[in-house]
């Protein structure tokens, strides 16, 4: 699977479940243990309101705090798509993956980037369907794109807080609980 269409089928993964939370979900418990729905939602929001900006080489005192808060307003749903349109948009612009991006960590590879914002995707799906009570199956495709990149960085993301610790999962596992174990949660 290319980047950018693995990039792609994982907003629309974690689309699909934005659109299906209920009502009265918004305040449900996720895997995250310190993030509800809604704070879930308003992290993927947030970091795709940013991408826009980043890849078109803005630094992050330029982008300031114009994303601080609370990203979703009365719309969750609503601000979500507006986002995740504008990053879709971004990424397929002439020339996005060909600039570094500022990150907290430095420049990046524009490519990184977006292996980064995928994972976040797909992982964010699974935890966003489970928080809802949602089929929390992933596309096979995006979860291979996911496993390949988060084994090379597994190690290295340990004790910055990104993900948990990894969990047992048998070598024979599905792709998927393994991506999620290595990620730190429990299949």
């Amino acid at each position: 699977m290319d980047l950018v269409d693995g990039f792609e089928r994982g907003l629309d993964e974690f689309g699909g479940r934005v659109h299906r939370v209920g009502a009265q979900q918004w305040a449900s418990a996720t895997p995250c243990t310190e993030w509800s729905v809604r704070d879930l939602v308003g992290h993927l929001t947030g970091e795709h309101l940013w991408a826009p900006w980043l890849l078109r080489g803005a630094t992050l005192d330029e982008v300031g705090d114009r994303f601080e808060g609370d990203v979703l307003g009365e719309d969750p749903v609503g601000a979500w798509d507006s986002a995740a349109s504008a990053s879709r948009a971004a990424v397929r612009a002439p020339g996005a993956r060909d600039t570094p991006v500022h990150t907290s960590a430095g420049q990046i590879p524009a490519d990184d980037y977006l292996r980064q914002m995928t994972l976040d995707l797909a992982v964010h799906a699974w935890d966003l369907a489970r928080g809802i009570g949602a089929d929390d199956r992933l596309d096979e495709d995006l979860v291979a794109l996911c496993l390949d990149y988060a084994r090379g960085q597994a190690d290295a993301w340990q004790g910055l807080g990104i993900f948990g610790p990894p969990v047992p999962a048998a070598d024979r596992a599905p792709r998927q609980d393994r991506l999620v174990a290595l990620l730190g949660r429990r299949p």
